[in-house]
């Protein structure tokens, strides 16, 4: 039975021209390069200038994508920002990028906070928007800037995170219902609130009405991750009617090194198939996963009808998974 696919027309990202080697952080913690790579894989960030917001990021990795993808803005229907750092508290992030880029009175946009998950929340939003006819074209973008967030005190959590943004066109196309199809073919979608104290941020509009820093319980999240990422995994591979043997990548959420190799091997994919750039990045949150997809594309490491599994863990807890044939 013929279907609507949400099928990849293009992607692109963006890095702020500002990189963060370990050493710098030498001077402001007890720690070292060695701790640091051992402990997460990192090797390096990016950080925003000053007054370089979240939508600057955005918008400029959207530009990326739809030159990729040959189109304009015109062409484009709606904008799925998912980001946990907005602009704003509103409006959404989302719109900014829309008037950036001149989508025209027929679009709408919005913004999705998942954390970490939020790029996969954002991919399963847009391909039900394009199943269902409500959009043609979806722009969906990761972007952060968490480097407005960190306690630079905490050894623990300020050396993991940095900035960027990555983007991804879908647009729709008939398939065959079959898993052949290219496009999206599956999303799994989950969240348990009972584990808020985690993986969190000290403040809020409604709390203390300031923007807070971020807090985490490391050994807590990575056990976490690490089991519910693998089990997400499977459930997007069997809700698509597919198996692991399937798989040509892997785009993880890029949060660090040890959790991309347990996580490979709970599920029995080699290192060999992982698109690999935290060491690059850091955890760029939201932004990870198309970020990296982005980067690997323009690589050429992608060919038609590869099939791809990426998956995500956020504070909340959120976490995801979606299979996408190329």
């Amino acid at each position: 039975m013929a279907v609507t696919r949400a099928v990849a027309l293009g992607c692109g990202h963006y890095l702020p021209e500002r990189v963060v080697e370990n050493a710098e952080f030498e001077k402001l913690v007890d720690t070292t390069d060695e701790w640091i790579r051992a402990r997460s894989g990192i090797e390096r960030r990016h950080f925003a200038a000053e007054g370089q917001k979240t939508s600057d990021l955005a918008i400029e990795a959207a530009k990326m994508a739809l030159e990729n993808a040959g189109l304009t803005g015109a062409d484009i229907d709606a904008v799925v920002l998912a980001t946990a750092t907005p602009d704003q508290t509103f409006p959404s992030t989302a719109t900014r990028v829309q008037a950036a880029l001149g989508t025209g009175e027929h679009g709408f946009a919005f913004d999705i906070q998942a954390v970490c998950a939020g790029f996969v929340f954002a991919l399963a939003n847009a391909t039900a928007l394009i199943a269902s006819g409500q959009a043609r074209r979806v722009m969906v973008i990761g972007a952060e800037t968490f480097s407005r967030i960190m306690d630079w005190n905490d050894r623990t959590t300020s050396v993991l995170f940095g900035d960027g943004a990555g983007a991804i066109i879908l647009g729709a196309e008939e398939g065959s219902g079959e898993a052949t199809d290219r496009g999206v073919l599956s999303t799994i979608l989950r969240s348990d609130g009972r584990f808020n104290d985690l993986l969190y941020v000290d403040g809020g509009v409604s709390t203390t009405q300031t923007a807070g820093v971020l807090k985490m319980q490391g050994r807590e999240v990575f056990k976490h991750a690490v089991q519910k990422l693998a089990v997400a995994g499977e459930e997007a591979l069997e809700r698509a009617h597919l198996d692991v043997s399937d798989v040509t990548w892997v785009v993880p959420h890029q949060a660090n090194m040890r959790i991309i190799k347990a996580t490979a091997a709970k599920i029995g994919i080699p290192m060999e198939k992982i698109i690999v750039t935290v060491q690059d990045h850091g955890n760029t949150s939201a932004a990870s996963i198309p970020l990296a997809l982005s980067v690997a594309n323009q690589e050429g490491r992608f060919k038609p009808g590869d099939l791809l599994l990426m998956e995500a863990i956020g504070g909340g807890l959120t976490w995801g998974a979606a299979t996408l044939r190329w």
